[in-house]
């Protein structure tokens, strides 16, 4: 497979090679096809790319240096229909030919695959941007815009096409701009002839996006557009438009300074053929009702039911299925304020929020009753979904512990259960596995040997459920929720089968849009581990070399052959127990023997015992993406979270049992004990043209103290596989130099950090090339292996480097992605031995996973 893949990209290559000097095939002996722009800002070399983006022509799209597009795109024939007659339909010899052979309708058909096949061509790839004198005055006239729309009115600019002397065809184009001196705005008036918007202007005067003394620049003045409608609209003025803003500039004999009117005009009032101007004015709320039960099919019913809460009046076309405190409580639009629009977009997403109502309706009147016009009544339309709904999924993966597996799932959901806007959902799930390594003699060679199933109850409330008023620290606009759940599942494997038992009390709220906080004050976890005497039936490597050890030892065993093998479990745990007992000495080891059994001990221990966690946990997360299709983004996550500090505060009041190694029991099981923080950082840039620069750093540690010497495996970090370092399978690399000597390696410290070129190939098909870099390592827990620790900063030399390049496929809703890492730089080996040693295709690592790694 490898081999193959290597000879089709072998091939491939030598296929752009050969294409490669065909760039101008297509053109005519008068055209040239376009190579390079560049703009020279007083005879300097302008780099700034907001400028070269005024251009009308940019030179076709490369990817490393290579115009593959361009190539596509001449891979077609210019007259593929005179070519096809010429060949086919004017030779009547071999037309008959061919359709005495396939048949009239397969020979159309040939026919019309020929030209679907070359339209596809052009459309994949790129036309040949040939330089135009046209398109070049008109790129001049873009710039002398940006320039004056950057404050250099005086801007002058040229052009010049200059053919490239050593390659046929080609030119490049340079445009000179001399700018002149720059405009500064100076005095800024202001012609508002409401008087209501005039004082509200002048509260807040202070905050104008333009300023005396500063260039100008037009985006300034479309955001003080933008800051002074929001500003009117928000205090009242709800019927208020950006069109009544203008400006009114005067820079005659001004000596380069800017002289500025702002001009509100009132409001136009259209009374039959006749348009008058009245005065904008500011308008509260009045009234605010709210159907419960809104349909279109209802509004000419009577109401049936209504309530009166805090100043909503509520009205049900049924019985009314909600408290009044539930409803009136998620909106914002209230009674005796001023209108304001961030009221009512507060209004719209808190209410999406609920998962109870379909996307609500609001709408604004004047009150009848009221003469002065300025009195509002708000009418909220709700629509309920319904109250219970069903839902399924099913999944297909693979990964380095699964060759196959198919999950399924799904859920019930209960809306408005105690009619207080509160959601309860149960769900289920399950999956059926093939493994990748059938440890144990037990499994019957059964293809699907993995099984796990579960099950959730959890109930979401819209508020924070507390014993305290937290509206304060958290109002209502912040969309708080508190989220309780239950959950069970269980796995049988060809391995360690184990139950987990968890329950979470969690609280979450989004102060804005784009950053959002979790905070769970309770999260219990129990692990119980099922079948632990086969661990040594799955952890083959651990057991070959405590099976070694023994034989050099003075053990006794039960069948004393010329190679004598430990019988599982017993046996095996007898050598561990005869070794670490106070006979040491006369086990006939080393000391280096006996601290490696002391290891395979201490991880038996780790990796069979059952976990306890009570844990208390909280995310920040800051996300500037907006949807899936954002190219350009931030997001920032913090976490931190602490377990066993209650449990251990309550050993000094009741009495505790303890396990063997000293430590305190809860449900007979020792508590988990430990801090754990995370920095996630990512960042994406959009480079234009179908390409993105992305970056990501990550740094985790987990700390064991008081009750615990280690971190429960469910909480350590492991590295490599799809999503990480992808020169390394999951769990394949660290911790520190160790060279994954243990069949999966995880660790209490973590760095990570990756960068990934994207670009665009051919329709839906996009490339990448990428950098990982990153590892584990232990650190203050109970390892002590020098290569697995990490003792400080000398050791930052052990970061493993994995490089590579990938395809993916543009399905819309997800990415298909297949990525080859090779191993750049390994820890693993030894010291000035590490760089590009096995970098081929035959020691890469070959990944597959479903959208962006980042």
């Amino acid at each position: 497979m490898k081999r193959l893949f290597a000879k089709i990209l072998l091939f491939f290559l030598t296929f752009v090679l050969i294409i490669s000097c065909n760039a101008v095939k297509r053109l005519d002996a008068d055209q040239n096809l376009l190579v390079k722009n560049e703009i020279f800002d007083n005879d300097e070399l302008v780099k700034d790319s907001r400028i070269y983006s005024q251009l009308y022509q940019e030179p076709n799209t490369r990817i490393l240096n290579f115009p593959l597009s361009l190539h596509v795109y001449n891979l077609a024939r210019p007259n593929i229909d005179s070519i096809l007659s010429e060949r086919f339909l004017e030779n009547e010899r071999k037309k008959n030919k061919l359709i005495g052979l396939l048949s009239k309708k397969q020979f159309d058909r040939y026919l019309r695959s020929r030209v679907e096949f070359n339209e596809w061509l052009k459309r994949t790839g790129e036309a040949p941007v040939i330089v135009s004198e046209e398109e070049t005055k008109k790129s001049v006239n873009r710039l002398k815009s940006w320039y004056w729309n950057n404050g250099w009115f005086n801007v002058e600019a040229d052009y010049k096409i200059y053919p490239i002397e050593d390659k046929e065809k080609r030119a490049r184009v340079e445009y000179y701009v001399t700018p002149n001196t720059p405009y500064v705005l100076d005095s800024i008036n202001t012609d508002i002839t409401s008087k209501a918007l005039d004082s509200l202007y002048e509260l807040h005067k202070s905050e104008s996006e333009i300023k005396s003394g500063v260039q100008y620049n037009t985006l300034d003045f479309n955001e003080e557009r933008d800051r002074l409608s929001d500003l009117f609209r928000n205090n009242g003025v709800y019927n208020f438009d950006q069109e009544y803003i203008s400006f009114d500039a005067d820079t005659v004999d001004t000596n380069y300074k800017l002289n500025t009117t702002l001009i509100i005009k009132n409001q136009r009032n259209n009374v039959g053929d006749s348009v008058t101007r009245v005065p904008f004015k500011v308008h509260k709320i009045s009234k605010v009702n709210i159907f419960t039960d809104y349909a279109y099919s209802k509004r000419n019913e009577a109401i049936v039911d209504s309530a009166f809460h805090e100043g909503y009046s509520l009205y049900s076309f049924e019985k009314m299925r909600y408290k009044p405190e539930s409803i009136s409580d998620a909106i914002f639009v209230k009674s005796g304020n001023i209108y304001s629009d961030t009221d009512r977009t507060r209004t719209y997403n808190r209410l999406n929020a609920l998962r109870v109502f379909k996307y609500p309706d609001i709408q604004y009147t004047l009150d009848p009753a009221d003469s002065t016009e300025t009195d509002l009544v708000t009418n909220i339309f709700l629509s309920p979904l319904p109250k219970y709904s069903l839902g399924f999924d099913f999944d297909v993966s693979q990964s380095n512990i699964q060759e196959f597996g198919i999950g399924f799932g799904g859920s019930f959901l209960i809306r408005n259960i105690f009619g207080g806007l509160e959601n309860l959902e149960f769900s289920g799930r399950g999956s059926i596995a093939s493994s990748t390594d059938a440890a144990g003699s037990n499994n019957d060679n059964r293809f699907f040997d993995i099984t796990e199933v579960g099950a959730d109850m959890k109930l979401s409330l819209p508020r924070i459920f507390l014993p305290v008023n937290t509206e304060k620290i958290i109002p209502k606009y912040m969309s708080p929720f508190t989220n309780m759940s239950l959950g069970f599942s269980t796995q049988r494997n060809i391995g360690l089968d184990k139950q987990t038992f968890s329950g979470i009390l969690n609280y979450s709220w989004k102060p804005s849009r784009k950053l959002s906080n979790s905070f769970d004050l309770l999260n219990i976890q129990y692990v119980r581990n099922l079948n632990t005497e086969n661990y040594f039936n799955v952890y083959r490597n651990s057991f070959e070399e405590l099976n070694d050890i023994a034989r050099t030892s003075n053990f006794n065993f039960n069948d004393p052959d010329n190679t004598p093998t430990l019988e599982i479990p017993n046996e095996a745990d007898e050598f561990i127990g005869y070794v670490i007992s106070d006979d040491f000495p006369n086990t006939g080891l080393n000391l280096d023997d006996f601290l490696n059994v002391l290891d395979i001990y201490e991880r038996k221990l780790r990796l069979t015992e059952n976990n306890l966690i009570f844990a208390s946990s909280y995310t920040y997360l800051w996300n500037t993406r907006e949807s899936l299709y954002d190219k350009e983004f931030s997001r920032f996550r913090f976490k931190i979270e602490t377990a066993g500090n209650v449990l251990s505060a309550l050993s000094g009041i009741f009495d505790y049992d303890q396990n063997e190694q000293g430590k305190d029991k809860v449900l007979g099981v020792a508590f988990s004990q430990y801090v754990k923080t995370e920095l996630d950082f990512i960042k994406h840039w959009d480079l234009g043209k179908d390409q993105v620069f992305a970056v990501r750093s990550f740094g985790g540690i987990a700390i064991p103290y008081g009750n615990a010497t280690n971190i429960p495996i469910t909480k350590t970090f492991f590295a490599g596989g799809p999503n990480d370092n992808r020169a390394w399978q999951a769990y394949d690399l660290g911790p520190g130099s160790s060279g994954s000597i243990l069949e999966f390696n995880e660790a209490n410290m973590k760095l990570a950090f990756n960068a990934e070129y994207r670009f665009g190939l051919i329709e839906n098909f996009k490339g990448a090339l990428f950098v990982d870099v990153g590892n584990i390592w232990n650190v203050l827990d109970s390892n002590n292996n020098e290569n697995f620790v990490f003792e400080g900063f000398s050791d930052l030399k052990e970061l493993a480097v994995g490089s590579g390049f990938g395809l993916r496929y543009d399905f819309n809703f997800f990415i298909l992605r297949f990525d080859i890492g090779f191993k750049t730089h390994d820890p693993a080996r030894p010291e000035g031995d590490r760089w590009f040693k096995e970098y081929n295709f035959n020691h890469a690592v070959y990944n597959v996973g479903i959208n962006y790694p980042f």
